[in-house]
């Protein structure tokens, strides 16, 4: 387990980002964990909130990013660009499950099960986690329907999201 101190930090909003809330793992701690360019996975610890398959984001020049989720900031009642947080992380090796609900709708829709076919593993995992993530049923329920509907329409997760809209730059 690795142990460091790190700083929270924030992008600006603009056209190409959100403005995400993230710490920086330094190259030298990253390359510790796993010698791996792309990104990789994670679990530990911010502060006392236990984290489970976070993912790291590769940054340039061998750094990488951590996004802080809401759940997250939450979590460590943190969440301000310059606030401290104690980080221990080490690899987290396991895959994440793909929702059973999506599997068993997408057996029953086989034009949305082409379109998600074609996705790569962390593509089709956008969907899952998603859909998993919904904190009622109700919204559960909602989302499934939306990722159904926008597979059968060849539409990838951005465009789900956006239910069908493209990009402003793109209208």
């Amino acid at each position: 387990m690795i142990s460091l101190t790190c700083t929270i930090d924030k992008f600006e909003s603009n056209k190409h980002q959100t403005s995400w809330t993230f710490i920086v793992i330094p190259a030298e701690v990253a390359k510790q964990i796993h010698d791996n360019k792309k990104g990789f996975r994670v679990k530990g610890k911010l502060d006392d909130y236990v984290i489970e398959m976070v993912s790291l984001l590769p940054v340039g020049d061998g750094d990488f990013m951590m996004p802080l989720n809401q759940k997250m900031r939450k979590g460590i009642g943190k969440g301000s660009r310059g606030e401290k947080v104690n980080v221990e992380i080490e690899l987290d090796p396991r895959e994440p499950e793909m929702s059973v609900d999506l599997l068993m709708c997408l057996d029953d829709e086989p034009k949305a099960k082409e379109t998600f076919d074609k996705f790569t593993a962390s593509h089709q995992r956008y969907f899952s986690k998603w859909i998993e993530d919904a904190k009622t049923i109700e919204t559960k329920t909602k989302r499934l329907t939306r990722v159904i509907d926008g597979l059968a329409k060849g539409w990838d997760y951005g465009l789900v999201l956006r239910d069908g809209k493209p990009p402003a730059s793109e209208r």
